[in-house]
């Protein structure tokens, strides 16, 4: 079982991105927040910045080949959705600062996205997303929407991402713990890479991470002749996939018309969205990783 468990560790340090080693990927973000600071407009409220996404949780892996190296930068302006019932005012700040820096910036329905290009081809991009954190409520909300949505599609969405990462960074007490919970997702996301690689509507990584909020216990094996006990992913995967498949349940698909069997994970935090809602019901091997 240690020689098993030596393998995975080994892929593990192959798919991990360690996004603090990635100066690249550092530079260009910090370079965006400073132009952003010295582009907005003078009347436009105050902000911060922070990390989310999987750089935050800790749990990014590198892309397969032809893929993107990514990061998620949230914008948390001192500001009431009140001030601005049109969340695409501050996604048009934030475009407006940035629209020149490279000759991919696009305002997307949930972030503003720039983008970087090595020999001709997509190679990094920068998601930056906007939060009103200032309302009457207590609530934050995240801008969403383009320019050319329909009204109905253009809407501030409640939302918490600081709570999320704190529960995914602080999930489970022990270190050992938290180190095979994060490698376990990274197992799943290369996975996810990997089998729907051609597939429109795939499962998120951040459904795939709360799914482990759940589903994922830690393993380990012991070993009785030095009183000692080891990782076992090969246990853990195996237990969180299977976890996974137990917890299908039959749904009504308005879309296809018909009862089908699939995962439901919600956010465990505003606005508590069904993170699988637009999976597709075409077959995919599960246990084969």
């Amino acid at each position: 079982m240690a020689n098993i468990q030596k393998y995975f560790e080994e892929f593990h340090e192959k798919i991990k991105l360690e996004y603090e080693d990635n100066d690249t990927l550092r530079e260009k973000r910090d370079i965006l927040i400073d132009k952003l600071k010295k582009n907005m407009p003078e009347d436009a409220p105050s902000f911060s910045t922070f990390n989310q996404g999987s750089y935050a949780m800790f749990t990014g892996i590198k892309p397969l080949d032809g893929g993107q190296y990514d990061i998620d930068v949230g914008l948390w302006f001192n500001m009431s959705k009140e001030d601005y019932p049109d969340p695409l005012v501050p996604k048009q700040w934030v475009y407006d600062a940035l629209k020149d820096h490279t000759h991919d910036v696009r305002i997307k329905h949930p972030c503003v996205t720039v983008t970087y290009k090595e020999d001709g081809e997509p190679a990094y991009h920068v998601d930056l997303t906007v939060y009103a954190a200032d309302n009457p409520d207590k609530k934050v909300y995240l801008a969403r929407g383009k320019k050319y949505s329909s009204e109905e599609n253009k809407y501030w969405e409640e939302s918490n991402p600081k709570e999320l990462i704190n529960r995914i960074q602080n999930h489970l007490n022990d270190e050992n713990d938290r180190a095979q919970f994060r490698r376990v997702i990274r197992y799943l996301k290369r996975w996810k890479d990997i089998k729907f690689n051609n597939v429109d509507k795939k499962p998120s990584g951040i459904g795939l991470t709360v799914a482990a909020l759940d589903y994922f216990s830690p393993k380990y094996t012991y070993d009785a002749f030095t009183n000692t006990s080891y990782p076992d992913d090969l246990q853990a995967v195996t237990d969180f996939v299977q976890a996974l498949i137990n917890a299908f349940k039959w749904v009504y698909s308005e879309e296809e018309e018909k009862w089908v069997s699939r995962l439901i994970v919600n956010l465990p935090v505003s606005p508590y969205t069904d993170l699988f809602e637009k999976m597709t019901n075409k077959p995919v091997v599960l246990v084969e990783l």
